[in-house]
């Protein structure tokens, strides 16, 4: 006899104001207020929570290990129940979330933070390529995104003035966002890799977020109206980009599929589209027309902090459901040059018999 499974929810989201450098601050200063915002809109202690689970990257940062240091905003003392991803803090969400489906716990922490300011981004990103024929050739993050733009509108799919449309679309959008760091429509710039503009692509800045999750009857307790994930999955691409269509993103619509995602209509999408071209292929992917909200906080487009931007559209889509703006809300993570990793997660504010 299989036993039912729980039903867990996001219960409090909070992040930073994105900026372009925080200098004067350490990541633990950064992660701080974060944490104790989300602990003060649910009533909850440190000691409350069952498991804390975070999201970053040590190539970021230039040292080893240093999510441990992070663990000091947190309170590793008495001894918590913790892990860590090298990844986006949304996989570090869909950690938290399996934890939960076990009974193990019956409320998570969730954090991840990023800044991308102190060094190169850029440079930072190829050492997620193939070690032996990619990344020996230094193609950085703007110029294989600009690939495959360049792939999309050779296919048809798209134009420069479509995309210059996502980028006002999106950052007017961030007008009403007030953690935006690109808030506002602005000039589409320069080219940085043809055929993306300086417009095209998101900023460069630091930032962190988090979330609770709560199970059944503790996550009633805990939020007014709370954003039920009914579905969460990842899946992800083949390595080598010779080998994939860059127009088109099968693992996106695998993980949307399994996830529920076209059981019935969404009103939300918060997509993770670093670039205004992602954002033409996850729409294609995820089969979403203009009924669909998409990027109603601004997107990725209007603040970008690696390790950290993933979880904030699950956050965004979260926070709509909790304020009563949406009913049912798609929201997408990805990782790694041209969407090769995705996670998609659906998110309720009423469940279904």
């Amino acid at each position: 006899m299989t036993a039912a499974r729980r039903d867990v929810a996001i219960v409090a989201f909070a992040q930073t104001g994105h900026t372009r450098r925080t200098d004067e601050l350490s990541e633990v200063e950064m992660v701080m207020p974060v944490l104790h915002e989300v602990l003060r809109q649910t009533g909850l202690k440190t000691s409350d929570i069952g498991f804390t689970c975070s999201g970053s990257s040590d190539y970021l940062a230039g040292r080893a290990f240093s999510f441990t240091m992070a663990l000091d905003g947190v309170g590793a003392w008495p001894p918590i129940s913790e892990s860590h991803v090298e990844m986006d803090g949304a996989w570090a969400l869909y950690e938290a979330w399996v934890k939960l489906l076990t009974g193990e716990a019956d409320t998570a922490l969730v954090y991840a933070y990023g800044k991308s300011s102190p060094g190169s981004v850029r440079d930072v990103l190829t050492r997620q390529l193939d070690p032996y024929y990619v990344a020996p050739l230094w193609p950085d993050s703007v110029a294989l995104a600009a690939l495959q733009a360049q792939a999309l509108i050779d296919a048809g799919d798209t134009d420069e003035p479509a995309l210059a449309a996502i980028a006002n679309r999106s950052r007017e959008d961030a007008a009403a966002n007030p953690h935006a760091q690109l808030p506002g429509a602005r000039p589409q710039g320069d080219y940085v890799v043809r055929p993306l503009r300086t417009g095209d692509c998101p900023p460069i800045g630091d930032g962190a977020a988090a979330v609770i999750l709560a199970a059944g009857d503790r996550a009633r307790e805990l939020c007014a109206r709370p954003a039920w994930i009914t579905g969460m999955d990842h899946r992800i691409e083949a390595h080598a980009l010779g080998v994939r269509d860059l127009t088109d993103s099968p693992s996106t619509r695998l993980a949307a599929e399994r996830a529920g995602a076209f059981d019935r209509p969404l009103d939300t999408a918060e997509l993770h589209a670093p670039f205004t071209s992602q954002e033409v292929v996850l729409r294609k992917a995820l089969g979403l027309g203009d009924e669909v909200l998409v990027n109603p906080s601004g997107g990725a487009l209007a603040a970008n902090p690696v390790m950290a931007a993933g979880l904030v559209r699950l956050g965004e889509a979260a926070a709509r459901i909790h304020r009563g703006d949406s009913d049912r809300a798609l929201a997408h993570a990805t990782s790694g040059p041209c969407l090769q990793q995705n996670l998609v997660a659906v998110l309720e504010g009423d469940l279904r018999g």
